[in-house]
Parts: C-alpha cells; structure tokens; sequence
C-alpha cells in the first residue's frame, strides 16, 4: 500500500454529486482545505452554497439532479470550463469525478411497489452511468484522472430487506469495474469504494423504508427494519477516516480497483468469499463437468 497524508491534492479538481451532506459534504470540505479545488453539487444548491462563501477562489457549487439527464449534461458542460483553461488553451476540466449521490432503500422485495424501488434505479445506478459519461470525453481526451465510486458493502454481499438497495449497488460494481478495463489504457484510474456502516446521515435523510409491510417476512427482513430505526449514530465507522482514505487513494501511484472500508464491510465480504470457496470446492466437479470433453 502506498497511500499518503501528503497535500499534493493542491491544484486537482474535484467534481462531487450528493455534497449537501454525508461523505459528499465532508470529502468536500477536507479536499478544500487541502489545497485542492471542488465543483460541489446538490439537488438544492442553497445547501452547499456556505463552501463557495468560505473558498471563494478554489469552490463552485451547482443545482444537480443526478435523475434529471438534460441537468447533468448542461453541469458537466460549465463545470469542465469553471477552472478556465491551461497553458494549452484547453478547458482545465476535473482531475477527480466522485459518485457519491445516492440513498439506500430497507424493506422486502414483494413488499415494494414500483413507486419506491424505481427511483432507487434512477438515482443509484443510471444517474451515476450518465454523469460518468458526461465526463468520459473529456478524461479520454486528457489522459489521466480518477473515478471514484461510492458503491457500498451492499454491493458485494446481499443480504434480506435490501433486496433493490443491493441490487442497484451490485450495478456500481459491474458498471465500475468494466469501465476501469476501459480507461486503464487512456491513463484513467477507477475505484469503486465500499463502506460498511458508517456515521454519516445514511440511516437519517438517505435512507427509505418501504411502507407496506408483510408479516411472513418479519423474521427476515423485520430485521433490516430494526436495524434502519436503531442504529442511526450508532454505526462504528469514522466518516473523517472514510473520506482521508478515499484522498489518500487518490494520490496512490497505484490505487485499488476496490476499497472495502471499516471492520464491518470487511469482515462480511471476507465471510462471503470463505463460503464462496467453499461452495466452490464442493461443486468443482460439476461445474466443470458442464463444458463439452476437450477437443468437441
């Protein structure tokens, strides 16, 4: 590993979604008063309008809805000329694109209607593919950058009432970790991030309940429930941590394709794999009885 506390994200700029609150709020201040510079957004923009008041020179902030696709477009257009240009005349354009928009969403499957689970989608997964791709021209153009993913322990492990939260980040993952194979050769890094439980305001404002609930599912996904109405607060994550790993990763000569963060992601994603490998041991003969004998 070979991350560092150094303040050589002085000069990178940095493009947020989600930056009113949570790791989008916090990696916004710490990157700021790095040295670096920041295009913060927010569906309102009055929320995250006190980082522009605060660094005038190095912070701009934007209204973006991550489901509105015209929005994304028009931001991303201002947001790759909001630096000015450089010595070459071209746009100064972002250094660091972080997905962090989202919100998670607790409940059984057959207990949701489409109402509720459908925006999970919009915002989870294809706001964060289009907003990728309203900056992928320009990463290929400049050869170089960094895409942060804020995927979840959710998205590498299932779990009972968060069937579509799940759902959405195993997208991330998929989405992520093809675009990383993409961009390897145009000098364009990718790190899909992946916290557990951690103390920001994921189980306050972020987080939705499906409303209807079916008592047969109680001792499954009443557990979830629980969970969402308990540990708000409680989590034992260390956002500041969280988001000065996700800095570090960023300065890396050699930064992860995956970052699991906090003792809780590791510790269930490490469980999955041993079962994993041991699923795999006991039906190694018929999972590789399934091809056609050599040489047909």
């Amino acid at each position: 590993m070979d991350m560092t506390n150094s303040n050589s994200h002085t000069g990178k700029v940095w493009f947020i979604t989600g930056a009113s609150t949570g790791f989008g709020r916090l990696l916004a201040e710490k990157v700021l008063e790095a040295g670096g510079r920041v295009i913060a957004t927010a569906r309102k923009v009055d929320k995250i309008a006190e980082l522009v008041t605060q660094y005038p020179r190095t912070a701009h902030a934007f209204a973006l809805d991550v489901t509105k696709p015209a929005q994304i477009e028009a931001v991303a257009e201002e947001a790759i000329v909001a630096f000015g240009r450089g010595p070459d005349g071209q746009p100064r354009g972002i250094d660091v694109l972080v997905n962090n928009a989202g919100y998670g969403i607790a409940g059984g499957i057959e207990e949701a209607d489409e109402a509720e689970f459908l925006p999970v989608f919009e915002t989870n997964v294809l706001g964060l593919i289009r907003v990728t791709r309203a900056f992928l021209p320009q990463f290929r153009r400049q050869r170089s950058g960094h895409i942060l993913m804020l995927s979840s322990i959710a998205g590498l492990a299932g779990g009972p009432g968060w069937g579509y939260y799940n759902t959405s980040k195993f997208a991330v993952e998929g989405f992520s970790e093809a675009l990383a194979g993409e961009m390897a050769p145009l000098g364009v890094k990718v790190t899909i991030v992946e916290p557990g439980p951690f103390r920001t305001d994921f189980l306050g404002r972020s987080a939705a309940v499906i409303k209807q609930v079916i008592p047969d599912y109680t001792p499954s996904v009443g557990m979830a429930r629980e969970w969402v109405a308990g540990q708000s607060g409680k989590q034992r994550g260390d956002p500041l941590k969280a988001v000065q790993a996700m800095m570090d990763v960023v300065e890396s000569a050699n930064p992860p394709l995956h970052l699991l963060l906090g003792a809780a992601a590791y510790n269930r994603f490490k469980g999955k794999l041993e079962k994993w490998r041991e699923e795999m041991a006991a039906y190694e003969s018929v999972t590789l009885g399934a091809d056609f004998p050599e040489g047909q």
